[in-house]
């Protein structure tokens, strides 16, 4: 039997099942006995966030340089309004709490953490909370900066706290 060659859009819903699979606690590895476990994932480590310049100017992005995106629709300061469908499109940034470290041009004073209905602590920067797009794979892409869904705006973070407009 041949291997099927999967389009692009079962690609993406097999992406998005195992981003939610991620946002829902971790991934999933078999150990040698068979056992399945359910590991943390990288976006609940240690929080480093350094800036980086780009087409919008310099802005927050993870330690691998990934972009980081503030809710327009979340209110500085509160809790995140992103939930379900729209947490699965917008992952959250993750941390434990304690473990945020300020990287280049990232000062240390305007990070902090928010908790999450289910518990969970997500990062914060001048109170926003923090979100990855899910179409952006690569350090540095940007491909929904002041894109409006689920009822806000999506906007980089500049490293004084303010949203890209």
């Amino acid at each position: 039997m041949s291997p099927k060659i999967l389009d692009r859009a079962t690609m993406r819903v097999l992406l998005l099942a195992a981003l939610v699979l991620v946002a829902l606690g971790g991934a999933l590895t078999q150990t040698a006995d068979g056992a399945t476990r359910t590991t943390a994932t990288q976006a609940e480590t240690a929080a480093t966030l350094p800036v980086r310049n780009t087409r919008f100017g310099a802005m927050l992005v993870d330690g691998r340089g990934r972009a980081l995106y503030g809710f327009a629709r979340d209110k500085r300061g509160g809790p995140s309004q992103c939930y379900g469908a729209c947490a699965v499109a917008w992952p959250v940034q993750y941390a434990k709490k304690g473990q945020l470290r300020a990287g280049a041009g990232v000062k240390l004073s305007l990070l902090g953490t928010t908790r999450r209905r289910d518990g969970r602590t997500q990062v914060t920067y001048n109170g926003w909370p923090l979100y990855y797009y899910v179409d952006d794979v690569r350090p540095g892409q940007v491909t929904c900066q002041n894109v409006s869904e689920f009822g806000g705006l999506w906007l980089v973070v500049r490293p004084n706290g303010q949203l890209v407009r």
